[in-house]
């Protein structure tokens, strides 16, 4: 059967910094406040005219050359972002553009936090159905533009920035013991909007609106969603937690991914955490996150990865990988 196999990833991070130092001379907080209630100590920010799709740009080249391909052998662009640079085109027709790519297609996805294990789910599916053999799968987001920076709840949280991975088909026998990714599974619950939203958009106050959070009650369904979503992995593929080589999940808060670790019996020195230097990147932080881990060897060949994430709507899901 056809696999898709990860050939290549990339990341990119704004060059500015905001310390928890410097939210503290903003809005009503600490860096002990912050430290403690989610494990983030900075983020990085987009500059003044530094949109999405030029996050996405920088990060989709380095994903590219870490591939061995060129744009113009891509056959799919497929974008996870909420914070796109227009209402439209989708901001990967602006990626597609700055790649010279000028074949296939290229859209968005809009899952939140979601987004990349959506997006990555999409890209899969193209390649096994044999609809595209090359396949450029980004998470890129610009989260500071929709934070309210008087609410400390929510502002002390998020940060900008982009990653990218190549997915190439392969050939497998379909069993577990295949490169590439083995199996995704998506999620949804729309009762549980008012949780996790942005209170504007083109059709409601025609604004963007700035995100708004119930952060109790998003940390009790995290746990228990994100756990739902990893046994379904597991178990779809005759694995145990044990099994897992490195877990990458969407890096929201440092406390819901070690419960969730514990919650599920993952071993905690296989959890690749980045979000005490990126905070939430929403779509981002998992291609991020997964970048690092490649990039200084932690992450190697035959690996079993495993990804997770919810977001806002709610959304949350899974994807296992060989490497």
């Amino acid at each position: 059967m056809i696999r898709s196999v990860v050939a290549g990833t990339g990341a990119y991070l704004p060059e500015k910094i905001l310390t928890n130092a410097d939210l503290a001379k903003i809005v009503d907080t600490s860096d002990e406040w912050i430290l403690e209630r989610t494990g983030i100590s900075q983020r990085h920010i987009a500059s003044d005219g530094e949109t999405t799709s030029d996050l996405a740009t920088k990060a989709a080249i380095k994903a590219l050359e870490a591939a061995g391909i060129d744009a113009s052998e891509l056959d799919l662009i497929v974008m996870a972002t909420t914070t796109p640079d227009d209402t439209f085109p989708a901001a990967a027709t602006h990626v597609q553009r700055r790649l010279g790519m000028t074949r296939g297609a290229a859209f968005d996805i809009q899952a939140v936090c979601s987004g990349f294990i959506y997006a990555l789910n999409v890209a899969d599916n193209f390649i096994k159905v044999g609809q595209a053999k090359n396949v450029l799968v980004i998470g890129a987001e610009t989260m500071s533009r929709l934070l309210d920076w008087t609410d400390r709840t929510t502002c002390v949280l998020f940060g900008d920035g982009a990653g990218a991975l190549v997915l190439k088909a392969g050939e497998g026998q379909g069993t577990a013991a295949d490169q590439g990714v083995l199996s995704s599974h998506l999620y949804s619950d729309g009762r549980l909007r008012d949780l996790l939203y942005v209170d504007g958009g083109p059709s409601t106050t025609q604004t963007t609106g700035h995100l708004r959070m119930a952060g109790k009650e998003v940390f009790k369904h995290a746990v228990t969603n994100i756990a739902a979503a990893i046994m379904a992995a597991l178990e779809a593929n005759g694995f145990k937690a044990g099994d897992i080589d490195w877990f990458v999940p969407h890096q929201a808060n440092r406390r819901i991914l070690e419960a969730t670790a514990k919650k599920i019996g993952l071993r905690p020195d296989s959890v690749v955490m980045t979000v005490g230097k990126h905070g939430n990147t929403s779509a981002a932080s998992i291609p991020l996150a997964l970048h690092e881990a490649v990039s200084d060897g932690r992450v190697k060949r035959g690996d079993l990865v495993l990804l997770e994430a919810m977001g806002g709507g709610f959304t949350w899901g899974s994807s296992l990988i060989r490497w």
